[in-house]
C-alpha cells in the first residue's frame, strides 16, 4: 500500500507522508522554462507530453510520496464551453456564462476536450518514479466552480453584487457541475488517479446559514461518488470556519486544513485523518524557524494520521533549496 493510502486508509500514525500543494509550479526553474515559451496556461495543463513532464518535476527533484497532475481546477468550465484564460498578475478571467451552451454539453464532447489531462495521467500513474507514491486526481469543489463561472473572476477582488439573485440559474448551474465534476473524476481514476483531493478555495466566503445548500450537500454527494469508486478522498475547505462540523456532515476520508486554524484544536476535534496546516509563508523565512514550525505540526499529529502539506499552495517565491530541507525535515522526525 502507497504511503499516503496508509495514513487515509489504515490509519497509521508510524509516519507523516508528505506532498505539497502546488509543487509543480513557479518557484521551480525547470517549469519557468517550459512556462516560458507556453504562455497560455489552458493550452499548456491541455498539452499531455508537457503536463506529464510538468508533474513528474518535483518528485524528480525532492522526496515527496505523491505526484498531483499539473491540471487546474478551472478546466471543468472550460470543458464545459465556457472561455477561460489566465492574466498575467491578475489570475483567471472567463466570459459571461451562457447557461444554454453548458447545459447540451455532452459527456462525449466534454471528455474529448480534456482528453489531453486523462492521458497525462496515465503516464504519470504507471512511470517508474512513481514506485509507491500516489497520484493525486483533483476537481474544484461545485460552490468553488459556481463562484468563478458566474463571477468570472476570482472572488479576491469581489464578489457580484448581484451574484445570488438568479436562484434559478444558480440552482441549474450547480446540477450541471456536480454532473460534470463526477465524469472528470471518474475519467481520472480510469485513468490512473488513485486519491481524489477536491478543493473548495472560497468556502470562507459564506455565512453558517448558506453552508448546507452551497458546501455540505454538493460535497457530500461528491464525496460519497469517490468513495462508490473506492478511492480515498480528501476535502480541503479552505477558510471554513467549523471544519469539525464540515467532517461530520461531509465524511471525507481526510481533511487538509488551512494556515489560519489551531491544529490543537483539530487533533481535539477531528478522528479522521488530517493533511496540511504549514504557511506556505514559513518556506520564505529562515530555516531555524521553518524547523521550529514545521516540528510543532508534526508534534501536535504525533498521534494522529497526518499527511504533511501546506495550508495552501506553494508560493512562486519560494527558494526549491527550502522545500528541500522541509521535505527531508519530514522524513527524517
Amino acid at each position: 500500500m502507497k504511503p499516503l493510502n496508509k495514513v487515509i486508509v489504515n490509519k497509521d500514525t508510524s509516519f507523516n507522508p508528505i506532498w505539497i500543494m502546488r509543487q509543480a509550479g513557479r518557484y521551480l526553474p525547470e517549469f519557468r522554462e517550459i512556462r516560458k515559451k507556453n504562455p497560455n496556461f489552458i493550452n499548456l495543463c491541455l498539452n499531455e507530453n508537457l503536463s506529464f513532464e510538468i508533474t513528474l518535476q518535483p518528485v524528480t527533484r525532492f522526496q515527496l510520496d505523491a505526484a498531483i497532475i499539473f491540471s487546474d481546477i478551472l478546466m471543468v468550465p472550460y470543458g464545459l464551453g465556457q472561455k477561460v484564460e489566465f492574466q498575467k498578475n491578475f489570475g483567471p478571467i472567463l466570459e459571461g456564462l451562457n447557461f444554454d451552451q453548458i447545459s447540451k454539453t455532452n459527456e462525449t464532447d466534454f471528455t474529448k476536450k480534456l482528453n489531453p489531462v486523462y492521458k497525462a495521467i496515465k503516464r504519470v500513474s504507471i512511470n517508474k518514479n512513481l514506485n509507491n507514491k500516489s497520484t493525486i486526481g483533483f476537481v474544484g469543489a461545485p460552490w468553488t466552480l459556481l463562484v468563478y463561472m458566474i463571477n468570472q473572476q476570482s472572488p479576491k477582488r469581489k464578489l457580484k453584487e448581484n451574484f445570488f439573485k438568479d436562484d434559478f440559474l444558480i440552482n441549474k448551474t450547480l446540477l450541471i457541475i456536480e454532473k460534470f465534476l463526477k465524469i472528470h473524476i471518474k475519467n481520472q481514476i480510469d485513468n490512473g488517479a488513485n486519491i481524489i483531493q477536491i478543493f473548495d478555495s472560497w468556502a470562507g466566503l459564506l455565512k453558517e446559514e448558506d453552508l448546507h445548500r452551497y458546501i455540505y450537500e454538493p460535497t457530500l454527494n461528491l464525496v460519497n461518488y469517490v468513495k462508490s469508486l473506492n478511492i480515498p478522498v480528501i476535502c480541503f475547505p479552505r477558510e471554513i470556519k467549523n471544519y469539525k462540523k464540515f467532517c461530520n456532515i461531509v465524511k471525507p476520508n481526510a481533511v487538509n486544513i488551512d494556515y489560519n486554524i489551531d491544529p490543537k484544536k483539530i487533533v481535539q476535534d477531528i478522528q479522521i485523518p488530517v493533511q496540511g496546516g504549514l504557511d506556505p509563508k514559513l518556506l520564505l523565512t529562515d530555516k531555524e524557524t521553518l524547523k521550529k514550525e514545521t516540528k510543532k505540526y508534526l508534534d501536535i499529529f504525533k498521534d494522529h494520521p497526518y499527511i504533511f502539506n501546506l495550508g495552501h499552495g506553494v508560493l512562486p517565491e519560494t527558494d526549491p533549496n527550502m522545500v528541500d530541507y522541509l521535505v527531508k525535515m519530514v522524513k527524517n522526525y
